[in-house]
């Protein structure tokens, strides 16, 4: 145990061999106020580009957006955005479902039910899954919902696609927030004459559920700007769907097709697809953190 020594006023902290510690506490000092000056240039430098590129898209954009950019449908190399907007919000809703309705049973499966070898599977396979590229998902959705199940290019091949290409990262987020209920409160519960589903809707979900609801909208602000799944299972339709299994469009289309474009229309099109995009997923961050954030504070310092 290091022992205090005086001198001349002063208290050298003394390890148990003898040793001044003092310049290694001053050394940790200075490292500790180097790293406080340091994390905040790193989080700018890590910013920029995302600020970069919002304003770069913004000036290609703006200029020539305007009302009915978002209320007129497609019309050759002009027209309006309104038909894919209206695609791409349907195809994000229905796949949103697909994706809660895999994801969140799955991960509450796993967290819950399920024999600790039998999860370790399901975790792992969902772990590829959200290293698989999009292309191979989007290869899949077009083989066996437009080609093999015979639903063409609609907007029901193109939402199940997207859906499960969303479904992992949905059931990460809800076994980790099952899994992450604290273990006395679950025996608090139980113990309580609290039935398991009791526990499970009453208890564990309310405590769950803010981390769920990240879970939900990062897989929804990831879906809404994928390319892959969607240029193959979505048709170039100028008008907007009029049903499951009617044809559909999507705004992440209208960048892959008009960025390399000759026609300045369609160049035009393409940025303002993608303002809408980063709008919409901007907009999902902020929606999820505000909704996260007021179900914290209901349950702050209930479950502690």
């Amino acid at each position: 145990m290091s022992t205090p020594v005086l001198f001349a006023g002063a208290v050298a902290p003394i390890d148990d061999l003898g040793r001044d510690r003092s310049g290694h506490v001053t050394r940790r000092v200075g490292f500790d106020r180097v790293v406080g000056y340091l994390l905040p240039l790193l989080f700018l430098v890590a910013l920029f580009p995302i600020l970069d590129m919002i304003y770069w898209v913004s000036l290609r954009a703006l200029p020539k957006f305007t009302l009915a950019t978002v209320t007129t449908n497609p019309a050759g190399n002009a027209g309006g955005l309104y038909a894919p907007l209206v695609g791409s919000l349907a195809i994000l809703l229905l796949a949103t479902g697909v994706a809660l309705l895999l994801g969140f049973f799955g991960g509450l499966a796993t967290a819950e039910f399920l024999p600790e070898e039998a999860a370790g599977v399901v975790r792992i396979t969902a772990n590829v899954m959200v290293g698989t590229p999009a292309i191979v998902v989007g290869l899949f959705g077009y083989f066996a919902f437009v080609t093999f199940f015979g639903w063409h290019l609609t907007l029901a091949a193109a939402s199940v696609t997207l859906g499960i290409f969303m479904t992992p990262y949905v059931f990460r987020a809800t076994d980790l927030a099952y899994g992450s209920v604290p273990p006395h409160i679950r025996e608090a519960a139980l113990g309580a004459g609290a039935h398991p589903m009791q526990y499970l809707v009453r208890v564990a979900t309310p405590i769950a559920f803010p981390q769920v609801l990240t879970g939900v909208f990062l897989a929804m602000a990831i879906g809404v700007g994928e390319t892959a799944p969607l240029v193959l299972t979505t048709a170039q339709t100028e008008l907007p769907p009029t049903g499951l299994f009617a044809a559909s469009n999507a705004l992440p289309f209208y960048i892959w097709n008009g960025y390399s474009s000759i026609f300045p229309s369609e160049i035009r099109l393409a940025f303002q697809a993608a303002f809408l995009l980063l709008v919409i997923v901007i907009g999902l961050n902020i929606l999820v953190r505000v909704i996260a954030a007021r179900a914290r504070r209901r349950l702050e310092g209930l479950f502690q």
